[in-house]
């Protein structure tokens, strides 16, 4: 496909996908609204329409709980009960929490990556680029603000009571990279309880189950919703009981990059000195925390086991978070660029395009058509290339980008691609795979 028909066809995509202020994350295997997938929809759609860009986080942010936690679905009420497990009606016991937003239970009590702060930013650069919209675009970051710095202050607080500088997570769906190896080993450790009988209803929209979670993982995915649930979603409760605690570096260096954003988008609406200095001081505390989780042998930072006491070894996608959050260590940003380039990720002979897959291939925990056991994800392409692109590293973005749109050219936007073949799995036209396309083609 020429670019001009990747543009057609990614638009396409978000306007099939419209649900009429929201966007849902693909139209048959997630049909609510997903928190760090709206960030993504909302970067690209920018390019279409920054008024429906800043709705879209304007819609998300509508269902923000009371300490300042941004959900990780807001449900669509619209939908067949069939076509999500764990829907609503799963979740009602837990936004029962005082926490909760009022009304009815929409949400359910996890969060995601913290991109939204990012998106909110890029919109304002959008509009500003095309001299439209300015105006708007500030009103609807005056209004944000105070949201996104809530939602930072809950992370940086509730999310790291040890003041490590690193989110802690309850379960491997707040990482957004569900059944990755970085998880294996703190989750062989979860001893599952009882757990009501569930139907996985993923599996009748994908046809070959090799694509998602096993049985095994499944459960104990439950049984873990089951003891946030029995918490009430509280975090001073979830960080003494919950049997899955771990320091996600991911979120970690992309919440770097977003309280960046963030302290740009309070100079923009004139927010308090105070305010500033506290986002400031948290990029500094993100940075330190992930230096104190860089593992020489892997040439990666590694996630940390809270319950163990130990790292979370494995060689995935996650460890290049020093080049996301701005490492300061010029010899560890060229190991981590040397890794990224072997044999491990993008220097694998038998890859279909260097792109780097979501688990190396080297890892004994690598499966290449299994979710993010080592297909490869445009979105976590593009946070690669947005990142290398903010280092200097144009030539690598350039190079990154250019494989990348290659892979979509197939305009299916799938929502991630076997890393030998291309062959795109998950489900296709997803949003957030359409949205990065168009920003990738958006830049010059």
């Amino acid at each position: 496909m020429r670019a001009e028909d990747i543009i057609a066809r990614a638009a396409e995509v978000l306007r099939e996908n419209d649900m009429g202020g929201w966007t849902r994350a693909s139209p048959t295997l997630y049909p609510h609204q997903w928190s760090w997938d709206s960030a993504f929809i909302a970067i690209g759609l920018a390019h279409l329409d920054t008024g429906r860009a800043a709705g879209e986080l304007r819609a998300l942010l509508e269902y923000q709980w009371k300490n300042g936690k941004i959900p990780h679905i807001v449900f669509n009420t619209k939908a067949p009960p069939e076509s999500y497990f764990p829907g609503p009606e799963h979740w009602a016991s837990a936004t029962e929490s005082p926490d909760a937003p009022p009304g009815p239970s929409l949400t359910s009590g996890l969060c995601q990556p913290p991109v939204h702060a990012i998106a909110a930013r890029h919109i304002l650069r959008v509009a500003e680029a095309r001299d439209e919209g300015i105006a708007e675009t500030r009103m609807f970051l005056g209004e944000a603000y105070p949201k996104l710095f809530a939602w930072h202050r809950y992370l940086a607080t509730a999310r790291d009571p040890e003041n490590s500088g690193l989110v802690t997570i309850y379960h491997p769906w707040e990482s957004g990279t569900d059944n990755s190896p970085r998880w294996t080993s703190a989750l062989e450790r979860v001893e599952v309880g009882e757990i009501p009988d569930y139907e996985r209803l993923d599996l009748d929209h994908v046809p070959d189950p090799a694509e998602r979670p096993t049985g095994e993982e499944y459960d104990r995915f439950i049984w873990l919703v089951e003891v946030i649930k029995q918490a009430r979603c509280d975090d001073a409760v979830l960080q003494r009981t919950s049997p899955f605690l771990a320091k996600d570096v991911l979120a970690s260096a992309i919440l770097v990059k977003a309280n960046e954003a963030l302290l740009d988008v309070a100079a923009v609406v004139g927010a308090p000195e105070e305010n500033r200095a506290k986002i400031r001081a948290w990029i500094e505390g993100g940075r330190e925390g992930l230096d104190e989780r860089w593992d020489p042998e892997l040439g990666l930072c590694l996630d940390f086991d809270l319950r163990a006491g130990e790292p979370l070894k494995a060689s995935t996608i996650a460890g290049f978070a020093p080049l996301i959050a701005g490492t300061g260590y010029p010899e560890r940003r060229e190991t981590l660029l040397g890794v990224l380039e072997s044999h491990a990720f993008t220097g694998n002979p038998d890859l279909y395009k260097p792109l780097p897959p979501s688990t190396s291939p080297d890892d004994v925990g690598f499966s290449p058509r299994s979710y993010w056991r080592g297909p490869v994800w445009p979105i976590m392409n593009w946070l690669l290339w947005w990142s290398l692109k903010g280092l200097g590293e144009r030539k690598r973005a350039a190079w990154l980008k250019e494989c990348a749109l290659a892979q979509l050219s197939d305009g299916l936007f799938g929502e991630y691609y076997e890393p030998f073949t291309g062959e795109a799995l998950g489900s296709d036209d997803q949003s957030w795979t359409a949205a990065v396309a168009l920003d990738w083609l958006a830049q010059p």
